[in-house]
């Protein structure tokens, strides 16, 4: 067998949270999870992202499990992991890429965060992660790997990033406290800390642009990161070579993060 036969996800069963078209982080992994031999299915949230996810795991094959879901639904969830019970009979893999905060709490000041704001931040981007994995564990007989998507701007300021940095701190610290209490049933749970992308969430951010300039300019490697590169760190997260990670935040961002200035 050649070193590019080997498929070390074959045989995994895994559900994807968070993708609304090609330029997601959450497609990037997925693709990844796919050619690393995983089977996998996909939640969408409302009708005007579901062509867009039929489209694109319609590649993986006409019988790709997909369903709606919104994260804020007790209900939902309870659907997509009845389903996924049915259909899969248990689960290996779960990638949650799911943020989103009002348009106007990511401009201005942080100040002026109103407590709506905070609220859904907070339920969307933190707390979603926490809902499923409490559904995704009696799934994961044989253990598992939970992976989520974060950003530099929960330890650090990054201006306009605002709620959005505290609600990914809380996802962080939801990370470390759920790998203690999965880690007895070989369940790992890891974040992706990934430098700028230009996702269709990104661009809801005030100077994005400016950003990844920024990002290509300070980072130690002069360049941003590539989504074949998240794919690539997924893989290992969702892969017995990282059996013995969990409850970290691995940053994927060029080595911006080691920088002072």
């Amino acid at each position: 067998m050649g070193i590019m036969d080997f498929k070390p996800l074959s045989g995994k069963l895994g559900v994807v949270f968070g993708v609304a078209n090609k330029h997601s982080i959450a497609w990037a992994i997925a693709q990844a999870w796919h050619d690393a031999g995983a089977k996998l299915a996909f939640t969408y949230q409302g009708e005007r992202l579901k062509e867009n996810i039929e489209e694109l795991a319609g590649a993986f094959g006409a019988d790709t499990l997909l369903m709606p879901c919104d994260v804020t639904h007790d209900e939902d969830l309870d659907a997509v992991f009845a389903r996924l019970k049915e259909s899969f009979g248990r689960l290996d893999l779960l990638l949650h890429s799911v943020a989103f905060a009002p348009r106007e709490a990511l401009e201005g000041r942080f100040l002026d965060t109103s407590r709506e704001a905070f609220r859904v931040a907070h339920d969307v981007s933190a707390y979603s992660l926490v809902a499923m994995a409490r559904r995704a564990t009696p799934l994961m007989t044989q253990g598992g790997s939970m992976v989520t998507m974060t950003y530099y701007g929960s330890v650090k300021v990054v201006p306009h990033y605002n709620v959005m940095g505290v609600a990914k701190a809380a996802l962080e610290a939801s990370v470390r406290y759920l790998a203690h209490d999965l880690g007895p049933k070989k369940i790992r749970v890891n974040a992706i800390s990934s430098g700028p992308m230009n996702t269709l969430a990104a661009r809801g951010i005030s100077g994005f642009t400016l950003m990844l300039k920024h990002y290509e300019e300070h980072a130690p490697l002069r360049r941003n990161v590539e989504p074949s590169e998240l794919g690539a760190t997924g893989v290992f997260l969702a892969s017995d070579g990282a059996a013995a990670v969990t409850g970290q935040v691995l940053y994927v961002d060029c080595g911006y993060e080691v920088m002072g200035m």
